[in-house]
């Protein structure tokens, strides 16, 4: 059987990613009585630091019946130069699957190259897949069907934003960008969603008639010597209650956390009722679950095949 990575959106197909968030769902409304990942265990590389990836990654091994190990380049002899391939093949041979949060899609296809397990991307500076499970899955579950919706992504075209490109297209739904000039997402990304991606530069404008605006914080990790810089260009894209009158009326909220009130999003939005940012950081755990079973678990290997089966005629 092909090894199958999650390094971004697309390598999943459109079926599978529907049926993950389907299956997310039906775990979070039913706890498994089984334990389907007993004796697996996830190898979770954090070059970054984290809070939500890390909590749902080892709650959900956990619940699953299997075993999270934690690993910091400051631990392991990545930390002192052994090469990526090197770490890659040694942890396939020990575990099951690896995850990895850090600052380099490049080096996360180098360890997906050489390892015989399952890759998972937990962050790096192009992608933010998993985030976008979880998002989808809390909008399914509030609002019905994602397809054909219109969404809004105000701030910088950051790796959250640029799986949030992949999904418009995957899970076929309209998506609006407001960014200013130079914080623009991925080129490549852009022109293989076509139609169904818009790049503006009023906020407002794209917020307009929205089911879901969405935004992160104007300095990601690693880009804090830039604070200032960015503050003074995305000033003008903060997410507030004006900017939210724009959108429809049962719009949604989210933010994948952590937030700063008073620059990418005010308090009286992140904390008022169209917000639904505590419900979308609990679906991270519920997304994980369903990807770690699908990734790892044998009774899911004849859905798997199905799945691609139906995708390729």
């Amino acid at each position: 059987m092909i090894t199958r990575h999650l390094l971004k959106l697309s390598d999943f197909t459109a079926t599978e990613l529907r049926g993950l968030v389907a299956r997310a769902q039906q775990m979070k409304r039913r706890p498994l009585a089984a334990r389907p990942l007993a004796g697996r265990t996830l190898a979770m590389i954090f070059a970054k630091s984290s809070t939500r990836t890390r909590v749902s990654f080892e709650v959900a091994m956990d619940h699953l019946g299997g075993h999270a190990l934690f690993l910091s380049p400051r631990d392991i002899q990545l930390g002192r130069g052994e090469p990526l391939a090197d770490t890659a093949r040694v942890l396939a041979s020990m575990c099951d699957a690896i995850m990895i949060r850090n600052d380099s899609q490049a080096d996360q296809e180098e360890v997906a190259r050489h390892s015989r397990v399952p890759v998972i991307n937990g962050l790096s500076e192009l992608h933010h897949p998993c985030q976008l499970l979880a998002d989808v899955l809390t909008f399914v579950e509030q609002r019905g069907d994602i397809r054909g919706r219109t969404v809004a992504w105000v701030g910088d075209g950051n790796n959250v934003c640029n799986s949030l490109i992949e999904a418009a297209r995957l899970f076929d739904f309209r998506l609006a960008i407001a960014c200013p000039e130079g914080y623009e997402p991925a080129t490549a990304l852009l022109a293989a969603a076509g139609d169904r991606v818009r790049l503006v530069r009023d906020p407002h404008e794209a917020a307009d008639g929205a089911h879901l605006v969405l935004t992160d914080v104007w300095a990601s990790m690693g880009q804090e010597q830039e604070q200032a810089r960015r503050r003074e260009a995305l000033g003008a894209y903060r997410v507030d209650a004006a900017l939210m009158q724009r959108a429809r009326k049962d719009a949604l909220f989210m933010h994948c956390l952590p937030a700063h009130r008073g620059e990418e999003v005010t308090a009286d939005v992140i904390d008022g009722p169209q917000s639904a940012v505590w419900q979308e950081a609990e679906n991270r755990l519920h997304a994980q679950k369903a990807l770690l079973e699908f990734l790892l678990s044998p009774r899911r290997a004849t859905l798997r095949a199905r799945a691609r089966r139906r995708t390729h005629h």
